[in-house]
């Protein structure tokens, strides 16, 4: 099942996003045969800069993705106000 996992970056946290990103792409990178789609979402009012992240992910279930999510170096270094964490369906394409 896909899940969409929503995550908002807390205000002024450039640099803990900065000083954990090599984590953060290393996990990504070991969890890469679950991945649908993945990047950072951007603030207008930062020029573009990363606000956020949004993951389309496959788990069997919503405690896999809460697991998955919960693990993310991002997270762990405290980067997040929050996450949201959705089962999503494909449509289009």
């Amino acid at each position: 099942m896909l899940f969409m996992i929503h995550c908002v970056d807390k205000a002024d946290s450039a640099a803990i996003r900065q000083d954990n990103r090599d984590a953060h792409l290393a996990y990504l990178n070991d969890h890469r045969d679950k991945i649908h789609a993945a990047g950072p979402l951007l603030a207008d009012d930062q020029g573009g800069g990363p606000a956020g992240s949004l993951l389309l992910m496959e788990f069997p279930d919503q405690a896999s993705a809460e697991a998955f999510a919960e693990g993310d170096p991002y997270n762990k270094a405290g980067l997040f106000a929050r996450v949201e964490i959705k089962p999503w369906k494909q449509v289009l394409p």
